[in-house]
């Protein structure tokens, strides 16, 4: 038995939400560049170049009620279809990339049993990469109008930035200084503390480093006894 979960989010988790029903199939294609060409006394050749971005494809549909196989937001609530739709419409019109997050386990055949159940154990598996949003086809479902089925095509988007060229006195040496890589973020200055958040998980979340906690800490005023029981609402300064 497997078990999924499919997740869409924009501006580094600022907006999230979890496809509540899990499409039945996703497509991936991936394919190269290669080209053919006639060389005298060769023949056809082929010259492999760089492989063409990824592609993720889709279907499935938002519920208007609450059915047995669908999953909630992490705050146990269902939106409206079309808020659904809404909200995906507003992230392709901004032209940022999102975030296409597939998780889950699945069955590890090379584990043999767990020895406790007789069970097989299992492995994560799963997809996680920044994406444009090629294609979003919604409308709705015959005889059951509170539905709205969709389709939706994703492609793996690549940061990229210009090269400054710094001159250099040697005209022998060539330097070359990038910028800092582009992130689909924008840098959070505050955070409202939620349940279970530690400042460990909230460093690791919106620092990249769960050690620059003690910044966080000094940066708010936080005593070391306060900090195993976090106030849940507290809005938090972030370096």
């Amino acid at each position: 038995m497997s078990d999924y979960g499919f997740f869409l989010s924009f501006n580094n988790q600022e907006e999230v939400f979890r496809f509540p029903v899990n499409p039945e199939r996703i497509d991936v294609k991936d394919s190269g560049e290669g080209k053919s060409y006639t060389v005298a006394g060769l023949g056809e050749v082929n010259a492999i170049l760089h492989p063409k971005l990824t592609e993720i494809s889709f279907e499935s549909f938002f519920p208007g009620r609450v059915y047995p196989f669908v999953h909630l937001d992490s705050d146990g609530e269902l939106k409206l279809p079309i808020d659904y739709v809404n909200t995906i419409k507003g992230w392709m019109e901004s032209r940022r990339p999102v975030r296409f997050v597939m998780t889950g386990l699945v069955p590890d055949p090379m584990s043999g049993t767990d020895g406790q159940n007789g069970a097989g154990a299992m492995k994560s598996f799963g997809i996680n990469m920044a994406a444009s949003i090629e294609s979003f086809n919604w409308n709705t479902m015959p005889g059951s109008p509170e539905d709205i089925e969709f389709s939706i095509t994703l492609k793996r988007y690549v940061f990229y930035g210009a090269r400054k060229v710094v001159p250099v006195k040697d005209e022998k040496a060539a330097a070359v200084k990038s910028k800092d890589r582009p992130d689909d973020r924008k840098k959070p200055t505050s955070y409202t503390i939620a349940k279970g958040d530690t400042l460990w998980s909230i460093a690791q979340k919106l620092l990249g480093n769960g050690s620059r906690h003690t910044e966080i800490q000094k940066l708010n005023g936080i005593k070391d006894h306060e900090v195993r029981k976090l106030a849940v609402g507290r809005v938090l300064k972030i370096p």
